[in-house]
């Protein structure tokens, strides 16, 4: 929910600037949506490449190399996250991190099933855990809606 509080924020701090300074291309919901999930996918790559350790629980008891893979998915998020602001690579990139989401549900059935802490410090509460589950097929529509 963090990552949709983020997403959230942002597109809509966008959009006010925009319009408080009559900024036309700021004033399009779906392209401020655009930038804000670039940007969210890039602090979050940067948070998997800065404490990998504290994700690797997350599948470290059921997939191998599990440091590697969180390191992998830090660097695509980022990559992904930037492609999302270049017109040429815009759809390769959304296409990329919706394949990057799906890969990345089990990992999050994983701890609601296991009834892990959420990572960054998030409540541990199943509510959260099972509800964060909810939330990953939102973030795939964010990113479609985006590039239609």
């Amino acid at each position: 929910m963090a990552f949709l509080s983020g997403l959230l924020t942002i597109g809509l701090l966008l959009l006010l600037t925009g319009h408080l300074f009559s900024i036309h291309w700021l004033q399009q919901p779906q392209h401020d949506a655009l930038i804000a999930a670039a940007v969210m996918f890039v602090l979050i790559g940067i948070m998997h490449l800065v404490t990998p350790r504290k994700l690797t629980y997350m599948i470290g008891g059921w997939l191998p190399y599990a440091l590697e893979l969180v390191l992998i998915s830090g660097i695509l998020e980022i990559v992904l996250g930037i492609g999302l602001l270049v017109p040429a690579m815009r759809t390769y990139a959304a296409w990329g991190l919706i394949l990057l989401l799906i890969a990345m549900f089990p990992a999050n059935i994983y701890v609601a099933v296991k009834q892990l802490p959420a990572p960054g410090g998030l409540p541990a509460k199943p509510w959260y855990t099972w509800s964060r589950l909810a939330f990953q097929p939102v973030y795939i529509a964010w990113i479609w809606w985006c590039i239609r």
